[in-house]
């Protein structure tokens, strides 16, 4: 199945984590199936949600402890009974991420015992392992940020910090069920991930997944490929990644993250970047490039920086970069986040390539007719949503927003303050963008309190969940598909 930007249609935002269900997450599950037949029922045949790697405690999905992993807090447990890895009376207790990972401990023990007699799994498994060569590695570092408490990989003795090649065997051999264990959920997640991909294919519903620019410092990615990133003989960044003060910040935003050695890269003919792409496009149809502004030039932060002042653009090999993944992969089936201060530079690069760039109604009114993203401004070729997961709810937006900016929406849309959210809604649905996307919470009619995630904040970010999916029946699913009927965007 391969949907793409060319023809009209439109998505619903919603990270799996906000799936409803018994554990402390949302997880692969039935609650994940029943919302893929929601969306198609109204009318929806795109899914999009966030980064589906293994998070640090903080629980961000753009900060992940691998960019190949599946996140193992999303294995849906229930699927560990049908297999007699676990027992039904455990799993209906399990309630928090503690308990989680006890009961996936105690299934992947069950889990290698049953491979010693069982043929046919024994088989999947091992070709499972030669299907990915970044598993290894990952479940090693796994097994090593466990056995050391979380510390970052540069805090590791100085051996294993180095990957020396005598200290690696000898951890893989000591922490042998560690990374049985880390094998084990890559393996669960894939199968029970490409189940829901099989199941939105077969109800049309294809899935938009989102690819952060960079990586995490203290990520397998870093640890196995330090050649291809800036860490110093220790570990530690030289330079990271942030950007430079503007309207939203006078201090810029320092994010932390090593930056490409772009050069190392080029010179091998970008082999991380077509890996990483390809393990994405395994399991979805599409990808949202976070921070594209990136791969034309970056803002490079010294190390030892608190903040992003000081710093310098630097080009970044961009078009090379997309032009080996085209060879690759075809036409790239890639949406650039293209938001913020966005030179000509920038969206040459994009337009090149013809990928579609984001219109965020949230950011229209209040300002002149040039504001690119006033519905009269948008092009075919992009995306229109409301908001993002980055944006406040709609309504929480609109109640908190300028009356000037609230003024100039009433008066564009012609609509009142009681039509809100739906207005916008509406608005994104009629946008001549190919493809418009609403994120679940805004559907629902949420204010602020649904917020998933204010940037800036390390609090109260990542946690939103509906209580439950709505009944096909429900209004918000009803009027929606009204409005994907008469703007076009559906087949039904």
């Amino acid at each position: 199945m391969h949907t793409w930007i060319d023809r009209r249609t439109s998505a619903v935002l919603l990270h799996i984590t906000s799936l409803p269900g018994p554990f402390h997450k949302g997880v692969l599950g039935e609650e994940a199936r029943c919302f893929i037949q929601r969306l198609a029922q109204a009318g929806f045949s795109i899914w999009q949600f966030l980064p589906l790697g293994p998070t640090h405690e903080h629980g961000s999905p753009y900060e992940s402890l691998s960019s190949f992993a599946g996140n193992p807090e999303l294995i849906d447990l229930r699927d560990c009974v049908q297999h007699g890895w676990l027992h039904e009376k455990d799993v209906v207790r399990c309630t928090t991420a503690e308990q989680h990972q006890q009961l996936r401990q105690q299934a992947a023990t069950i889990f290698w015992q049953q491979l010693a007699t069982d043929h046919a799994l024994k088989t999947s498994l091992e070709q499972f392992c030669q299907q990915h060569a970044w598993l290894d590695d990952f479940a090693c570092f796994s097994a090593l940020k466990q056995a050391f408490q979380g510390k970052a990989w540069w805090q590791w003795p100085d051996n294993l910090r180095d990957r020396q090649p005598e200290a690696v065997a000898s951890a893989r051999q000591q922490h042998q069920d560690a990374i049985r264990q880390a094998i084990f959920e890559q393996y669960l997640f894939e199968q029970q991930w490409q189940q829901l991909k099989q199941y939105a294919e077969t109800s049309g519903i294809a899935l938009f997944g989102d690819l952060p620019i960079y990586v995490a410092h203290d990520s397998a990615d870093v640890w196995c490929n330090r050649d291809y990133f800036t860490t110093n003989d220790v570990g530690l960044c030289e330079e990271v990644a942030g950007v430079p003060p503007d309207y939203f910040s006078t201090t810029g935003q320092r994010w932390g993250n090593p930056l490409y050695r772009w050069e190392k890269m080029e010179n091998d003919h970008f082999k991380w970047w077509e890996q990483r792409i390809a393990r994405q496009l395994e399991r979805m149809h599409m990808l949202r490039i976070d921070h594209f502004r990136g791969l034309e030039a970056y803002w490079a932060i010294p190390g030892e920086s608190e903040d992003g002042i000081i710093g310098e653009w630097r080009k970044a090999p961009g078009a090379a970069l997309l032009q080996t993944l085209s060879k690759k992969f075809g036409r790239l089936p890639l949406i650039a986040e293209d938001l913020g201060m966005i030179t000509e530079e920038v969206t040459t690069l994009r337009e090149s390539f013809s990928l579609p760039g984001m219109k965020i109604l949230q950011f229209a009114f209040g300002g002149d007719e040039h504001n690119p993203y006033l519905p009269a401004n948008h092009e075919k070729n992009s995306v229109a949503y409301t908001g993002t997961h980055d944006n406040d709810t709609t309504l929480g937006w609109f109640n908190n927003a300028e009356p000037h900016v609230r003024e100039h929406l009433l008066r564009l849309l012609q609509v009142n303050a009681d039509e809100m959210p739906w207005a916008l809604i509406e608005c994104a649905l009629a946008s001549i963008a190919n493809m418009a996307v609403i994120p679940m919470q805004d559907l629902l009619e949420l204010d602020s309190q649904a917020r998933f995630n204010t940037p800036g904040t390390v609090e109260n970010n990542w946690s939103w969940r509906l209580d439950a999916i709505p009944e096909a029946s429900c209004s918000c699913w009803k009027h929606a598909l009204t409005l994907n009927q008469r703007h076009h965007r559906t087949n039904r």
